[in-house]
């Protein structure tokens, strides 16, 4: 195996369900394995129980006309509809937090119209937000601009706005874990309010909110609003103005994740779009970076952090045990697509799994046979609990996602097999935790020719970081992704004033 540089944030962990000091438990029962992670992070076990299948089918395939519930939440389409809901007291009062806080940003100024520029049209967009348990939250309003015929050079020029990775999101975890890090949790409330816009935008005033006698009028848009094609980039390079003011830099690799060194403190923010992650060593600095984000954003500060992007984050301080699951996404993947009632399976894919074109459908039948089966929603959804928490699933999905343009039976019964594996595995969780002794080895290795389509090979590469053993599985193009290797965990540690030995295999 030839030396490989190592891969800027590419960062991967342990899957495991207990500490390396605790015995496995002869069952295996998804239920005993929740109740042994709940008891190594101290977690008191939820209330209300979901309730268990009482039977168990066969091969638990669907009916033939069965329709599978992939929609999200039934939230209203409109601001009709919302307000002849039975929550129209609670949307009405989501909308009138937006337009207040539109208000004191300035959003708009209501101007007669001018028949040389048309305004673009708005829409009230209606989102029920949900907690780690799966219990409603909050009810929230969005205001959307419809942007339909804006025109490249005209309406807007640069659009491109930075997004943190998943991988710079774990690395923070697993640094988290490592120095036991404070971390906390905040919300920026009107995130695209902030940004200034240059071009001249005119809008419709919002429906069932029109000035009384300036019904002529328009919005003449100040600031970003949602729906437009530049809002994103314009509430970046505004919050980016502000951070980087008060002594954070930015990361080069990853444009959303700042690091403040302050002597011997430190402190880490990660921006996902109006979520904002802190993780300090120093519970001063941290209080100190909270204030001045108050004070320069509407902000709201949800304490420690405990539910992200919808990965719930459990801790154990005195072991310095940090883990991340997404137990409550997998549950709701495996409702939406009726295999809450699946038998458990043992592997997301076997070693006589060899799916190819020749699966593919080559009738009309075949193909009226799987046109009703969402097989691209489903390798979606595994996709997003892939990239956050379970890199095991990484080798089916990328076998399984060659066939989205054109799946057959054959695939669509693989896709399952990898929810029978989640309904056992769900419990699962990355874990992280503290070692004396910093050292980061890669081996890399792959296989020779394994596609049975086109005889391409698939690569594979190891890390072991704090003495724990972890697997991701990527094309072999993935290793060398980046010219920049060298700006990579070791610089961020050595910023830090930590020493990390590293070797390549």
């Amino acid at each position: 195996m030839l030396p490989i540089p190592f891969v800027p944030f590419k960062v991967h962990e342990n899957i495991a369900s207990i500490s390396a000091n605790t015995p496995q438990p002869q069952d295996s029962a998804p239920q005993n394995l929740a109740q042994q992670i709940d008891n190594l992070f101290q977690v008191e076990q939820p209330t209300t129980q979901l309730e268990q299948p009482t039977a168990q089918l066969e091969q638990h395939d669907e009916p033939p006309e069965v329709e599978f519930d992939i929609g999200d939440e039934d939230d209203p389409k409109s601001f009709d509809q919302a307000m002849k809901s039975a929550q129209a007291p609670l949307w009405h009062k989501a909308i009138l937090e937006e337009l207040n806080s539109m208000a004191k940003n300035g959003v708009w100024t209501l101007t007669d119209s001018t028949s040389s520029r048309k305004p673009i049209g708005c829409k009230w967009v209606f989102k029920t937000k949900r907690d780690s348990q799966g219990r409603v939250e909050r009810l929230k309003a969005r205001l959307v601009a419809k942007v339909f015929t804006h025109r490249e050079g005209f309406d807007y020029t640069d659009t491109f706005s930075p997004m943190s990775s998943k991988d710079s999101l774990r690395l923070i975890m697993a640094l988290t874990a490592h120095f036991d890090l404070e971390l906390h949790q905040m919300d920026v409330k009107t995130a695209f309010l902030n940004g200034d816009l240059k071009e001249d935008i005119f809008m419709q005033q919002p429906p069932g909110f029109v000035e009384r006698g300036k019904e002529h009028c328009v919005c003449k848009l100040n600031k970003s609003i949602y729906g437009l094609i530049q809002a994103s980039r314009q509430g970046y390079l505004k919050f980016d103005e502000v951070v980087t003011s008060f002594g954070f830099i930015e990361n080069i690799l990853d444009d959303c994740i700042y690091l403040k060194v302050d002597k011997s403190r430190f402190i880490f923010l990660v921006l996902y779009v109006d979520d904002i992650l802190l993780a300090s060593s120093d519970f001063q600095l941290l209080l100190e970076t909270k204030t001045m984000l108050s004070n320069s954003f509407d902000m709201k500060d949800l304490g420690e952090a405990h539910y992200v992007l919808g990965i719930e984050i459990k801790r154990n301080r005195s072991r310095k045990l940090l883990g991340l699951s997404q137990l409550n996404y997998i549950n709701k993947v495996l409702k939406r697509f009726n295999m809450e009632a699946c038998s458990p399976g043992d592997l997301p894919i076997g070693k006589g799994d060899r799916p190819s074109r020749d699966q593919c459908p080559m009738t009309e039948q075949e193909q009226a046979n799987m046109k009703n089966k969402p097989y691209a929603s489903l390798v979606g959804s595994l996709m997003y609990a892939q990239v956050c928490t379970r890199p095991d699933l990484s080798f089916a999905l990328s076998v399984l996602g060659r066939f989205q343009a054109n799946p057959g039976e054959p695939h669509w019964v693989l896709a399952k097999k990898m929810l029978r594996y989640l309904k056992k595995t769900k419990s699962l969780m990355l874990m992280y935790g503290h070692v004396d002794n910093l050292e980061l080895t890669c081996y890399s290795d792959s296989d020779l020719a394994g596609c049975v389509d086109d005889r391409k090979s698939t690569s594979g590469y190891f890390f072991f970081w704090l003495e724990v053993r972890s697997l991701g599985e990527a094309k072999s193009k993935i290793i060398y992704l980046h010219p920049l290797w060298r700006l990579n965990l070791l610089d961020v540690l050595k910023q830090l004033g930590k020493d990390c030995g590293s070797k390549f295999l």
